[in-house]
């Protein structure tokens, strides 16, 4: 019997044709081998259009080599594309635009802002929101910096913490502000006063760069670095959300974001949250609550963007335990677990998308058989009362 096919649908980072996260789909693809489901690797560009053929990237368990051959449409597509702001970005949209008739295991969720809103209809989620505001203006940062003594600015499309500035307010009302730049890097610390903020902040282009405002939790720890926890939330081996695993990152020193490609590391969550709660009772009680939160959030998302297969939750935790949502990323990273020393987690994290693509397959082929059959008997009940009225 053929075996169902993945596609893993990415997109080049240069024109030499690096892709990101090809270890990633080695061992993907190594797992899929021992779970009967064959995977590929490819982008839109490497899509002919007029064929619908593709001339994707194959990797060789045994040889452990990769290659290229041209092949036909996969059974399902898992979407491992980030923004980016080139025109290799432009030829996804016209691929998902194409092919969205096709079984993807995740559809594209939206931007930091729209996904905000969203969260924010539903009033179980509203209390883990950190207050949050679009910028039209200049005016809306101070606005907020008048309202929160601590601020993250933040593109709503951007990733790994490039373009993020921090505004903390001090008692003295001067304004300490910090951040990386748009290539991610560390931007030295600088002291101004309120009246200073708009000037500072007229380089930024806020508006034309689409950015929000959002309350920021204070999360440094002793050693003056900052800290928050991935939560990744996957569908499992039965199309059930659960959470894979959640880990701490702690930020490099000077760095206002705890991401591990800015120069962080991990920790489990138990050790982190006791060294930052000092409560192993009510470290219990965080973990039980962020775990239900994260499925919460997850099932939600998908019943309002469609097919997901897993998201990651960056959770803040204040002094008393209180859980913030600081933002949700549909392309997770899974590095954190190994990092941590969580191989079983990581191992969970690489193998449970196909687990749950073989789900969605054998559930499709139940279906059309289930169709076919109701078909038939439609086809038999026409035929019977056909004779009998006779």
């Amino acid at each position: 019997m053929t075996q169902p096919v993945l596609g893993i649908l990415t997109l080049y980072l240069n024109e030499a044709g690096y892709l990101e996260e090809r270890s990633i789909y080695q061992k993907m693809t190594a797992a899929g081998h021992k779970l009967g489901l064959s995977i590929f690797v490819f982008t839109p560009k490497d899509v002919n259009y007029t064929q619908n053929k593709i001339h994707a990237h194959f990797y060789n368990v045994e040889t452990k080599s990769w290659s290229r051959k041209w092949t036909a449409f996969p059974n399902m597509i898992y979407d491992r594309c980030r923004i980016q702001r080139t025109y290799r970005f432009e030829q996804l949209l016209k691929f998902r635009s194409k092919y969205g008739h096709l079984t993807f295991l995740n559809r594209p969720l939206r931007n930091k802002w729209t996904i905000h809103r969203v969260l924010s209809k539903d009033s179980r989620f509203r209390g883990y929101l950190p207050a949050t505001k679009y910028i039209d203006d200049i005016s809306d940062v101070s606005d907020m910096v008048r309202k929160y003594s601590l601020v993250y600015l933040k593109p709503i499309n951007g990733t790994g913490g490039r373009g993020i500035l921090r505004i903390e307010r001090r008692k003295d009302g001067q304004l300490h502000i910090q951040g990386r730049d748009h290539e991610r890097r560390i931007i030295k610390p600088q002291q101004i006063s309120a009246a200073g903020l708009n000037d500072y902040l007229v380089p930024w282009q806020l508006k034309s760069n689409r950015y929000i405002a959002q309350q920021g939790i204070q999360i440094k720890l002793e050693s003056g670095r900052v800290h928050d926890y991935r939560m990744l939330v996957q569908k499992n081996g039965e199309g059930h959300w659960e959470v894979t695993g959640c880990a701490g990152r702690i930020g490099a020193a000077g760095s206002i974001t705890s991401n591990l490609h800015g120069g962080g590391h991990a920790a489990t969550m138990t050790a982190l949250l006791k060294e930052w709660l000092r409560d192993e009772a009510r470290v219990s009680q965080v973990k039980e609550e962020a775990e239900k939160f994260g499925v919460a959030v997850a099932s939600y998302l998908e019943n309002n963007y469609g097919r997901l297969c897993e998201l990651a939750l960056d959770l803040a935790i204040d002094r008393k335990g209180g859980i913030w949502l600081l933002e949700v990323n549909p392309k997770p990273a899974r590095e954190v677990f190994s990092q941590a020393g969580e191989k079983e987690v990581y191992r969970k994290a690489i193998i449970r998308p196909l687990e749950y693509a073989l789900w969605l397959h054998n559930q499709k082929k139940r279906k059309k058989s289930k169709d076919k059959s109701a078909a038939v008997s439609d086809v038999r009940s026409e035929y019977d009362y056909d004779w009998n009225s006779d």
